[in-house]
């Protein structure tokens, strides 16, 4: 485990194949062991360890565990892409106990923290959607960047199951939602 801790370190791309292949080895793993090893990357003293921490926490069996490091993540930390990393494990984790921590993120200045919020809520809403879950996707479609836009427009059809076209979806000419490299859809 701690040989695909260290490949997952050195890999500097954070969207890197071998970062990746070395994460999905220990989600696979799924372990308490590799819980341990992820939570204690969250307290690390670099970006690079905080976001393989996360990135490993979003997809292990432990969310009762799991779920409290990231909310203290969502919190107190300063860095936009770990940031991100936390809202895309709760979406990954999909419980709603994390509603609170994302829409604290909703209006935070860096667009990626928001794309992160419009990709998290679709997930951890619930059925009936939570209001207030809604009422920020609703923001969301607003934003100036498109792409925390078109993510929330998206997530508002998902939820609510209206149509795109009346959300105003521009993701496809015909109206049609894709499924974009696994992202809209992932499980």
């Amino acid at each position: 485990m701690e040989t695909l801790i260290e490949t997952a370190l050195r890999d500097r791309d954070q969207d890197g194949t071998i970062r990746w292949k070395a994460i999905a080895m220990l989600h696979e793993r799924g372990d308490l062991e590799t819980f341990t090893a992820a939570r204690r990357l969250c307290a690390g003293n670099t970006v690079t360890e905080r976001m393989l921490g996360v990135d490993i926490l979003g997809r292990l069996p432990f969310t009762d565990r799991s779920l409290p490091v990231l909310r203290f993540l969502a919190a107190a930390e300063d860095d936009c892409m770990v940031l991100y990393s936390v809202l895309i494990a709760f979406g990954h984790l999909r419980d709603g106990r994390a509603l609170p921590s994302v829409l604290a993120l909703s209006e935070h200045e860096d667009s990626r923290v928001r794309y992160g919020v419009a990709h998290a809520l679709p997930k951890i809403i619930g059925v009936p959607p939570d209001p207030a879950g809604l009422a920020v996707l609703e923001r969301l479609t607003e934003d100036p960047d498109d792409d925390v836009a078109e993510w929330a427009r998206l997530g508002l059809a998902l939820s609510t199951g209206r149509e795109v076209e009346e959300i105003g979806w521009e993701g496809s000419a015909r109206g049609e939602v894709d499924d974009v490299g696994g992202h809209v859809l992932d499980s």
